[in-house]
Formats: structure tokens, sequence, C-alpha cells
């Protein structure tokens, strides 16, 4: 039988994991984008799109970089989960 606690437990690591992937891939985009406002701001360039390409090229990168690791860590989990089916399912 599954317990409120195990539901607590799934949403807590499901929760944790999800930021923990996301969190590279927002730091490379809120860096980029805060470089790219800075050079906007010296250079009086007041274009809005050109944050976009830079954005877009660098979460890519990202992804690329850090791809194997983000799905090791989502197959682990819904290993887990799988593998504690039968306990759920009672």
């Amino acid at each position: 039988m599954i317990t409120l606690a195990d539901i607590n437990q799934i949403m807590r690591d499901a929760l944790f994991l999800i930021i923990q992937m996301s969190l590279p891939v927002f730091l490379t985009s809120m860096t980029i984008g805060l470089v790219i406002s800075i050079f906007q701001t010296v250079t009086s360039i007041q274009e809005q799109t050109l944050t976009f390409v830079p954005k877009v090229i660098g979460v890519f990168m990202m992804i690329i970089l850090i791809g194997n690791w983000m799905l090791t860590e989502l197959s682990g989990y819904i290993t887990n989960l799988w593998s504690d089916f039968s306990k759920y399912v009672r």
C-alpha cells in the first residue's frame, strides 16, 4: 500500500531532479542574456532580437555538453520508480 509519505518522496525526488537538470541550462541562458545586456548598454544598441540567437546557441551547446548526464539521471529516476512499482500497486 502506498502511503502519503511515499507520494511525498516521489514528488520531492521528481522536483529535485527537475531543478537539478534545468539549472545548468537556465544559468547558461541567464549568463548569456546578462553579457548581451551589458554589451547593449555599453554600445547603446537596443536591438531586442540580439539576445535570441546567442541564447539558443548557448542552450544547445549546454544540452550537447551535459545531455548524457541529464539522460542518465532521468533514466535512473525512472528505473528506481519502476522497480518499486509493485509496492505502489498493492
